[in-house]
């Protein structure tokens, strides 16, 4: 079974249109298990539920931006050791500071073509 069969993968990000985005290319490699939600808490309750290998945020949306939910994801022993991808717009060298920080393993600047996100994806996971 390749990597691409068994890899979990978790989209959150608050606008429908990118979530879309994702997870179609995710589709496109041949990553099928792949689940989406629409902010951070939703995000933590759901992770708590169904473990996954990787967490593709976008780092600007409300209440819990990107940068919040990978805090929580690295405090709980549960989750702690997830992969991370920050999605920002604002690649300000400040937010990827803060990001490897926190244990960010790999971010993507917006916009991005699917080969951008696969090259990001595989630099945290392997090769799919």
């Amino acid at each position: 079974m390749s990597l691409r069969d068994q890899l979990r993968i978790l989209v959150v990000d608050d606008m429908s249109t990118s979530r879309g985005l994702i997870t179609q290319a995710l589709d496109a490699f041949g990553i099928r298990n792949v689940g989406s939600v629409a902010d951070g808490r939703t995000a933590l309750s759901t992770l708590e539920r169904t473990p996954v290998h990787l967490v593709i945020s976008d780092y600007n949306m409300p209440e819990m931006d990107g940068l919040h939910l990978l805090h929580a994801l690295r405090q709980n022993p549960k989750t702690k050791g997830v992969g991370f991808i920050l999605i920002t717009g604002r690649a300000d060298r400040e937010i990827i500071e803060k990001g490897k920080q926190l244990g960010m393993n790999n971010f993507l600047k917006k916009p991005f073509d699917p080969a951008q996100l696969k090259a990001c994806i595989e630099a945290v996971v392997g090769r799919l």
